[in-house]
């Protein structure tokens, strides 16, 4: 007997062990019972999809999971999303935008579209969210907790592995639903009728997507091939990182957004449409906003947010956080150009002397106090505190964020209100008996701090005080133009900081050891405590400025830690940078004779952040009173000079930039020196600490002290100064080096 045989007899002998099933357990296990069941299956499969609308098919089918189970969506919550949402099948739009604050819910809405998508009208769907990582969370969070939740969906869901994974999931209908993120590989070679982007603002790259387009424009083009039954959807609440591009600008119309990139351009693309509410008292519509909200200028936070009420611009109605439930209810979408006659039920008309604006795009914006998930209190909270941080620190990152992600709306830097003029700063000079010959040190100023920046054959310099109130007073400027070289014929040659090391010794000399009487005519003087230099500039510069330091460093007398280095951060676009961080640059572990060696401190600056800040400082004014705090402030004798280079950048989308040929030097050395002092507490780093906005001024370093007990101040005794003294809490009291040596003969 063959081996096949065998095989065929092992077989048969097994089947004729086997217990045939019964009628009832075989149509236990059919899927289909009865012939009759199959043709009513496929009969289901061949039912016409249902007339519904996003949020009819959303409230009959979408179920939100929570950690209690889930509950179904309900129109109630958000009245608002009602036609942004069933525009997405409108044969009249091509594209729906959503401008919107957080908790408004707006994230629901693509679920609800993929709800209606799903039970109504099968067709391919494109999801981008903002990159790969987001794309991921979003799958494995709020789309997974949707799709168990809503078991409607589920059903027609095939969850099969190769069917069902985190970037891509297929229906019975043979809908596919596709999640990316955006690059121009995956918003390229896919034809699909339907694209969402999520959070559109918080990607970066939406802007310009690998150099071909904004990235609305590219999903756009994925749907060209369905014409009139497209739809490209994009929500998002406003960045607080993106610019604008004109900060002189003024609404041409009364729905216009400003001119930012991102989502607010996609929607002055649309018909600009704004929510609005009717007053239960007055009967007269109007557009909820945060300006409207009133907290009797409460300073407190807390008794501002219990106490926050709106006012309604027509006549002034107080109305409470409890009707914006009932207000929401009746609200209406506006496009630009209409109005609405007073009334619940007032008729929508267009207003006179314009046209209501017309796109392909329908675009709504909804602000703050409209979301259903913000509390006036709570914005009002987020405000004031965000607003104390940026009148204490200069540090607009809260107050940004407060506006455009809380609020809803958009944020124009200070800074970008408008271009200060020279003759505007001229004005704001004072007089505190300082002259060009003998420049003096004004009360209040606690320590000062030289900047220098490198230029061709000069060293500028600026010498900075800082006060308890959180001013930058310029004391003195100056240019060091002299070497100690000499020609054939003994005259003193010019200095070239990129060719000579020893024209950097002139620093030491003319900078480091200079002092400056107080402006209280006691003939006390106040010594500089640390200088800052540029490091940066024409070939060679680098390379002396690190040797330098490194010269002081030998010395070990301590000079070393009175010279900062610094350099602009080459990063300019990445708002996220510290203002000040150190690193030791080192150029290569193998070149013996690399500038860079890793043994250098050099503090980076943030040269946009920086600057923002010494914006500000320009901006304020002394009040009524005389009271200072947060300004920059300088003498009287000061040149015109000065103030053209304070002048000489505007805020731009890209950052500051110089207008025309203009010199910003003066500009330059303020920033340097808010770098400096504000730069945090690094280890092992040898330079002199400031953290100038975390001092405490009941109890501030002995180089902080008023003038009586400032261990920078001292009254010369004979011709020559003492050798400066720099003393931390820790060693006051100890003997210097030169007492010591003198001590012991």
């Amino acid at each position: 007997m063959t081996q096949i045989d065998r095989t065929l007899k092992t077989k048969s002998e097994a089947l004729r062990t086997i217990r045939p099933l019964t009628i009832k357990e075989l149509a236990a296990r059919a899927k289909y019972r009865t012939l009759e069941d199959v043709f009513a299956a496929a009969f289901d499969e061949m039912r016409p999809a249902g007339r519904m609308t996003v949020t009819e098919a959303a409230e009959e089918f979408t179920r939100i999971g929570s950690a209690g189970g889930s509950k179904p969506w309900l129109l109630s919550t958000t009245p608002y999303l009602k036609l942004p949402q069933d525009v997405l099948t409108s044969l009249e739009f091509q594209g729906m935008i959503f401008v919107g604050p957080a908790r408004t819910g707006k994230t629901v809405m693509g679920l609800n579209w993929i709800t209606h998508t799903v039970k109504t009208d099968p067709a391919d769907m494109l999801y981008v969210h903002m990159d790969r990582e987001n794309a991921r969370k979003w799958s494995k969070g709020d789309l997974d907790r949707y799709l168990m939740a809503s078991t409607a969906i589920r059903s027609e869901q095939i969850t099969a592995r190769q069917y069902d994974n985190t970037f891509d999931k297929t229906f019975k209908s043979g809908m596919r639903f596709l999640l990316t993120y955006p690059t121009a590989s995956n918003l390229s070679g896919i034809t699909v009728g339907r694209v969402m982007f999520i959070d559109y603002d918080r990607s970066p790259s939406n802007d310009n997507v690998d150099g071909e387009g904004n990235a609305y424009d590219l999903g756009s083009m994925r749907t060209t091939t369905f014409r009139r039954f497209a739809m490209t959807a994009a929500e998002s609440s406003p960045n607080p990182n993106k610019e604008i591009t004109d900060p002189r600008w003024m609404p041409s119309s009364p729905h216009e957004a400003p001119p930012i990139k991102g989502i607010f351009e996609l929607y002055n693309r649309g018909d600009r449409r704004r929510w609005q509410w009717c007053c239960p008292e007055c009967d007269n519509w109007f557009e909820p906003d945060f300006k409207l909200l009133d907290w009797n200028n409460l300073e407190d936070p807390m008794e501002a947010k219990e106490s926050t009420t709106m006012i309604c611009p027509h006549n002034g109605c107080i109305l409470y956080p409890w009707q914006k439930d009932e207000m929401n209810h009746y609200g209406r979408w506006i496009r630009e150009g209409e109005y609405i006659e007073p009334g619940r039920d007032g008729e929508t008309k267009t207003r006179p002397g314009m046209k209501v604006t017309r796109s392909t795009i329908a675009s709504f914006w909804l602000k703050g106090p409209a979301a259903a998930y913000q509390d006036w209190g709570n914005l009002v909270e987020k405000y004031l505190r965000a607003l104390k941080t940026y009148n204490d620190t200069s540090d607009d990152g809260p107050l940004r964020k407060t506006i455009t992600t809380d609020q809803g709306n958009y944020y124009i830097p200070y800074s970008r209100l408008s271009e200060i003029a020279p003759e505007t700063l001229k004005a704001k000079a004072e007089d505190w008996g300082s002259t060009p010959e003998n420049p003096t040190v004004p009360e209040g100023v606690r320590f000062l701090v030289a900047t220098i920046d490198v230029q061709k054959s000069a060293f500028d310099v600026q010498v900075n005080g800082f006060t308890a109130t959180g001013d930058l007073v310029v004391v003195d400027m100056f240019k060091i133009r002299v070497s100690l070289r000499e020609n054939n014929r003994g005259e003193r040659l010019p200095i070239d900081p990129a060719a000579y090391g020893e024209d950097w010794a002139r620093i030491e000399e003319l900078v480091m050891n200079q002092t400056y009487e107080l402006g209280d005519g006691s003939g006390r003087r106040m010594r500089i405590r640390a200088t800052v230099c540029d490091s940066g500039g024409r070939e060679g510069v680098t390379g002396h400025a690190y040797n330098y330091w490194r010269t002081l460093k030998r010395r070990k007398d301590g000079s070393h830690r009175r010279l900062i280095l610094i350099k602009g951060d080459t990063v300019k676009s990445v708002t996220n940078t510290p203002e000040a961080q150190t690193r030791y640059p080192d150029a290569s572990q193998k070149d013996q004779f690399a500038v860079a060696k890793g043994d250098v401190p050099v503090v980076f600056l943030n040269s946009n952040k920086l600057k923002d800040r010494v914006s500000l400082l320009m901006h304020r004014r002394v009040s009524d009173e005389g009271e200072t705090g947060g300004l920059i402030r300088y003498p009287d004798w000061t040149e015109n000079w000065f103030y053209s280079q304070l002048t000489a950048e505007v805020r731009t989308e890209k950052g500051w930039e110089k207008t025309g040929k203009r010199r910003n030097e003066a500009f330059d050395l303020s920033y340097y020196a808010l770098g400096a002092v504000l730069r945090g507490r690094e280890r092992n780093v040898p330079l002199m600490l400031f953290e100038w906005d975390r001092i405490r001024w009941d109890d501030p370093p002995f180089w902080a002290e008023e003038w009586d007990d400032n261990e920078l101040v001292f009254k010369p005794t004979g011709a020559a100064e003492p050798e400066p003294e720099f003393k931390s809490k820790k060693t006051a009291g100890r003997p210097t080096m030169a007492e010591l040596a003198e001590r012991l003969g």
